[in-house]
């Protein structure tokens, strides 16, 4: 799907961008085969050419760093297949406080192996994990966790391109917290962490710092499951999205180009 996205390019929107997919226009390579046989709106041919020329180039050298500043918030799904293999899934716990110190746990999962930083003991080497990756997934993550993270670690650039599940659902209507929006979604969690939430994830912490290491294997299950669920919701959210988009160009969602 980036590659037949036009919508990043500046001045040009929705509206012209399904119509260069009617004019058969549906990929940055049908664009640059023949630059002035489409309308672009009011975007000259120099501009888009060479918007199009910098895209394509980023992304044959995954320049993640390109599209995360210019796709915007809103159309970061449009991305995930692309960078999917250097995409991470990530959320934090935290001990209730908003402060650089109040992380306790961020667990990141990369579709086939996860990982639990914990404080004050593999917390510290978030910036070389973090740096590993072209695409960060999260639910709410630019309301809480990033800018916890930013707090905590104020040299990390955090340049990756940012999917945030929590408005991106919201595109196809589905509202709510990330354990609601699970069951909407028929995904079901493990009998010891069915039923825990944030709060839960705090108390566990303070648990653990009293000694009780069973409560720190709890919080770590519960870390787990927040982010590999978020591979499967990321999956039906870009699949939906997708198909959305060629709905409202008037394509048949078995147009294999788009």
């Amino acid at each position: 799907m980036l590659s037949n996205s036009f919508i990043h390019i500046p001045g040009l929107g929705g509206h012209t961008e399904r119509s260069l997919w009617q004019q058969g226009c549906l990929t940055w390579e049908d664009y640059l085969k023949d630059p002035g046989a489409w309308t672009t709106g009011r975007v000259s041919q120099d501009a888009m050419t060479r918007a199009v020329e910098q895209s394509a180039e980023a992304l044959e050298k995954q320049h993640h760093q390109h599209f995360a500043e210019v796709l915007g918030g809103k159309n970061m799904w449009r991305a995930w297949p692309e960078f999917r293999e250097t995409a991470v899934y990530l959320d934090i716990e935290t001990d209730g406080g908003m402060y650089a110190d109040s992380i306790t746990t961020v667990g990141l999962y990369d579709g086939s192996d996860f990982t639990c930083l914990v404080k004050d003991d593999t917390l510290g080497s978030f910036p070389d994990v973090i740096s590993r990756y072209g695409m960060i997934v999260t639910f709410f993550g630019t309301g809480f966790d990033v800018p916890m993270l930013k707090k905590a670690f104020p040299s990390v650039p955090f340049d990756q391109i940012h999917l945030d599940l929590c408005p991106t659902l919201k595109q196809l209507g589905i509202r709510g917290g990330l354990k609601r929006i699970e069951k909407q979604m028929g995904i079901a969690r493990g009998d010891d962490t069915e039923g825990l939430d944030g709060r839960d994830a705090i108390y566990l912490w303070r648990y653990y710092q009293r000694g009780d290491d069973k409560a720190l294997e709890t919080l770590i299950a519960y870390n787990k499951e927040d982010v590999v669920n978020l591979e499967t919701l990321a999956e039906i959210a870009y699949n939906r999205l997708r198909a959305g988009a060629l709905r409202e160009a008037g394509l048949s969602e078995s147009f294999g180009r788009l």
